[in-house]
């Protein structure tokens, strides 16, 4: 699967795109295990101190974020699926 980070994530994965294994029963939930794993620094990015995804952290599937999934994090992903990853995002006019 083709990946996309954005913003200040590429720094920890080394640029815009990564290339993810996907196999048969990757939920998004083992889908965030696994680059978490693989890109050790995305650790205190993605998760917090329980190991749950930080609720600021949008991890996009085919334009949807996961948490709004019918099955949340525990969606299958399919290997076509689009996959977004972004840090919070802050600013705007006051």
């Amino acid at each position: 699967m083709d990946v996309r980070f954005h913003a200040t994530l590429r720094q920890y994965v080394g640029g815009r795109h990564v290339v993810v294994p996907w196999s048969e029963g990757m939920t998004v939930w083992g889908f965030i295990r696994h680059v978490v794993e693989a890109y050790p620094g995305l650790d205190g990015q993605l998760l917090d101190a329980d190991g749950a995804l930080f609720r600021h952290v949008h991890v996009m599937i085919n334009g949807r974020d996961a948490p709004y999934l019918a099955q949340g994090l525990d969606t299958l992903l399919r290997d076509q699926d689009s996959i977004d990853v972004f840090p919070p995002v802050g600013g705007g006019a006051a």
